[in-house]
């Protein structure tokens, strides 16, 4: 009895330290520390205008880091999410208020857009051979001057697009339980996390993301297409950054051509947070939205602190760098 269980426990802790469950719950500890440290710190954080600013914040965010979570376990690397998420708010712009097509037609060229895109980064990387980094900093590139080009330097705004606004900014919920107006883009990020954290969990595109990332030499000498898998990856990836698009654009009303550059780096932070690997191979969904809510409520706490917006930047920089080295001892430990 006593030998069974010396055996049973190391594989329970095992388990755990091989899921990263025990990142999660460091990143849910941080993240109610965080929330307790500001409500300490400042009356006016806790409140629920604030509450719903947070989550709203998330919400683009979120649905950036899952985009970003998804290139990541294959061992890649996507710099252009936040430039791919203004351009496409740029062509559905230019879709609903240049052109006048009806709102679906908008919604739906924002995520094709953001899907051509995602596979043209995944094309030069599987069939070219050019590192991550380098390809997706030449999209990051090439799509933040062809939203200039294409908007003509210009903000697009959508006030003759009744509805747009409310896809982001709406809140259903509120409508049946008036005490909790959560807005709608809430909804969207945790719809989309349900659909991305299936598609890892439950499909051969979630078991070959898996593998790329483990050791994709492996899965090609097995026979496997790697460079379709990993075009499909990018692909999937950039039509979820087509709806971060649809949902900043909705949020502020219009496309701002300008927007983007940054993102990138508060997405990356997020996923690495929540547990998932640089080195690819291992990461969750879910502690990619613990990690989001983490760099949002620390945001939002440093504005309500009244902290310049230039140490805000320092602070999120830090996190990053601090993020990125608990990913390379957790590599070393395991």
């Amino acid at each position: 009895m006593t030998i069974a269980t010396s055996v049973t426990a190391p594989s329970i802790f095992s388990r755990l330290i091989d899921t990263g469950a025990h990142q999660k719950l460091l990143a849910f500890a941080s993240l109610v520390l965080l929330l307790i440290g500001f409500t300490i710190a400042s009356p006016n954080f806790m409140q629920t205008s604030n509450m719903i600013a947070i989550l709203q914040a998330t919400s683009v965010n979120g649905v950036l880091a899952v985009a970003a979570t998804l290139v990541i376990i294959t061992g890649g690397i996507d710099l252009s999410v936040g430039t791919l998420m203004t351009f496409c708010a740029v062509i559905s712009g230019v879709v609903l208020t240049n052109l006048g097509m009806p709102l679906p037609l908008g919604v739906i060229a924002a995520i094709a857009t953001g899907a051509l895109c995602g596979l043209c980064s995944g094309t030069f990387i599987a069939k070219m051979k050019i590192p991550p980094f380098i390809a997706t900093l030449g999209m990051m590139l090439i799509l933040k001057g062809l939203s200039l080009v294409i908007s003509g330097t210009r903000p697009i705004y959508f006030n003759d697009t009744p509805g747009f606004d409310q896809i982001s900014r709406g809140s259903l919920i509120g409508e049946v339980i008036p005490a909790l107006p959560i807005p709608n883009g809430v909804l969207i990020l945790f719809l989309v996390a349900i659909v991305a954290a299936y598609i890892l969990g439950r499909t051969v595109l979630g078991r070959y993301t898996f593998a790329l990332g483990s050791n994709e030499e492996a899965v090609r000498l097995s026979g496997v297409n790697t460079d379709r898998w990993k075009m499909a990856v990018y692909s999937l990836a950039g039509a979820i950054c087509g709806i971060a698009g649809i949902l900043i654009a909705s949020r502020l009303n219009s496309a701002q051509p300008a927007l983007g550059l940054g993102y990138e780096l508060e997405a990356i932070a997020a996923v690495v947070i929540g547990g998932t690997s640089l080195a690819g191979g291992r990461g969750t969904i879910l502690g990619t939205l613990i990690g989001a809510l983490i760099m949002a409520v620390l945001t939002n706490g440093l504005r309500v602190l009244s902290v310049a917006q230039e140490w805000q930047t320092v602070v999120t920089g830090a996190i990053i760098i601090l993020a990125v080295y608990a990913d390379m001892v957790r590599k070393k430990k395991a």
